[in-house]
């Protein structure tokens, strides 16, 4: 062993063989994986694991792997996406009270300080920002929250919100009314509802009216007590819409909205209502913003490159 490599022995006591079947993975590939990431050697016997490498690399390694372990422990698929959850928040020193939000189908496990805090922030302030890329986990993260609050009947419905306004496309060139024109692009808000709560639960909820998913234009007029608004692709939304969005919420209610800066859709002329909105807000109190960047995002690693990728060439050019 060089002068610079250090060794750690993590001694596991899994309370049935399958923990360890689903944390090394078929054919030993969680640890190879960990392996690469990290430059690190992994020598296993039984419940035992060894870790070789240099000090830093091994004390990364070996607290991806107990997240790991502890995710095999509790019964949970071990997927390349819960590897790679693991593996990014093996950076995190956090410690603390681990926040689980429970939901008919599955239990959802913020990943991260800026998932935490966004969390914290939905259930300490009525209204709330999360602003950032795709796949930081925004948007299904404040419909389990919504969820969860429904279930608790901490509030009376749920009303999913998104512009139609979307990346090229012309709604006018679509069969059917608004309703129909834009039910495509609220399917991502349907399959988060059908993931936690079940088609037939979530259909009966839709049905008597429980849980709303409608187009923006459809909120001009109302007043919405006892709800939980969730506003989602909200950089497409004018800075009057933003405003009648504002002002829609009513007594026992809480407003999420979110929207990624990156992402906008309007014609060039037309500002952004969250732009606006972001600009309007600052320095008001009881109102949560978190910014969420490239190093929360929980689907494939490449998609962090690729956002990365993309901020840097747009700021080269000064988008």
């Amino acid at each position: 062993m060089s002068k610079d490599s250090a060794l750690t022995n993590l001694e596991l006591n899994p309370s049935d063989a399958n923990v360890m079947v689903r944390l090394v993975g078929e054919l030993n590939e969680n640890l190879k994986f960990i392996e690469k990431t990290f430059n690190v050697t992994i020598f296993q016997n039984g419940n035992n694991l060894k870790i070789q490498g240099s000090e830093k690399d091994v004390n990364l390694s070996a607290s991806a792997l107990k997240r790991l372990y502890e995710a095999a422990g509790k019964g949970i698929e071990i997927t390349k996406e819960t590897l790679h959850l693991c593996i990014q928040n093996s950076h995190s020193d956090d410690e603390g009270k681990e926040i689980v939000i429970k939901t008919p189908r599955k239990s959802i496990i913020p990943r991260g300080e800026n998932q935490k805090s966004y969390i914290n922030k939905i259930l300490d302030f009525e209204i709330n920002f999360g602003i950032g890329p795709a796949g930081t986990g925004k948007t299904y993260l404040a419909v389990a929250t919504a969820v969860d609050a429904l279930l608790n009947e901490k509030v009376d419905r749920i009303i999913l919100i998104r512009p139609a306004v979307e990346a090229g496309e012309k709604l006018g060139f679509l069969p059917g009314d608004l309703s129909q024109k834009v039910d495509p692009y609220l399917r991502p808000l349907y399959d988060a509802l059908y993931e936690m709560l079940g088609i037939e639960k979530t259909e009966n909820f839709l049905n008597r009216g429980i849980v709303e998913i409608a187009p923006l234009a459809y909120m001009r007029g109302r007043t919405l007590n006892n709800s939980f608004i969730i506003v989602d692709e909200s950089q497409n939304t004018t800075k009057e819409q933003m405003k009648m969005v504002l002002t829609r919420m009513g007594f026992g209610s809480h407003l999420v909205i979110n929207g990624d800066l990156t992402q906008i859709d309007l014609p060039k002329n037309i500002k952004s209502g969250l732009s606006h909105a972001i600009e309007v807000i600052e320095g008001t109190e009881d109102i949560g913003i978190t910014n969420f960047s490239s190093v929360d995002v929980v689907r494939h690693p490449l998609v962090k490159r690729i956002i990365d990728a993309y901020k840097y060439f747009e700021d080269k050019i000064g988008k």
